[in-house]
């Protein structure tokens, strides 16, 4: 990111092999006691953490050319998934959930609830899920947009019909 918009990083909390929670399990699919590669991470800008991602990778989704999956380290998976040619997303889950949810790892835990989102992506026949929570300090854009004086009260069509 430019110095503009600050410092981004990806810090890796975890990363093990473990059954998925239950709801991941249904979502993904997978028998009771199947083994997945389970990571969690923290992305921040400028050193504050803005949004708790966990990913789940089924075993069969980790070898061929996705085996470099095991190895992402502190890279970003969405500079991987979104390069990919064949990249397919499902529709995403939203989720409020409380701050103090046991969903968060300990020092992520806030005051003030937090929206959550995921999905599956499907990489050529291979699933695997990725869960983000955005954090307090996660701003999408400025609490109040710069709007010119010439488009204040006009609302503008992304598709019109013309009828010439």
């Amino acid at each position: 990111m430019d110095a503009d918009q600050g410092v981004f990083a990806v810090s890796r909390l975890s990363q093990r092999f473990a059954v998925p929670r239950p709801s991941e399990r249904r979502l993904l699919a997978l028998p009771a006691r199947q083994m997945a590669l389970v990571r969690e991470v923290v992305l921040s800008l400028d050193e504050q953490p803005v949004v708790f991602a966990r990913s789940v990778f089924p075993m069969a989704s980790l070898d061929g050319e996705l085996r470099h999956l095991r190895q992402l380290q502190n890279r970003s998976l969405g500079a991987i998934l979104f390069s990919h040619p064949r990249m397919r997303r499902a529709p995403f889950e939203l989720a409020r959930i409380d701050g103090n949810n046991a969903y968060l790892p300990p020092p992520l835990k806030q005051a003030k609830p937090a929206w959550g989102r995921r999905s599956c992506f499907d990489l050529g026949g291979k699933r695997l899920m990725v869960s983000e929570v955005f954090l307090e300090n996660f701003r999408p854009w400025p609490d109040i947009l710069p709007v010119h004086r010439s488009q204040r009260g006009r609302v503008v069509t992304a598709i019109s019909h013309q009828s010439q």
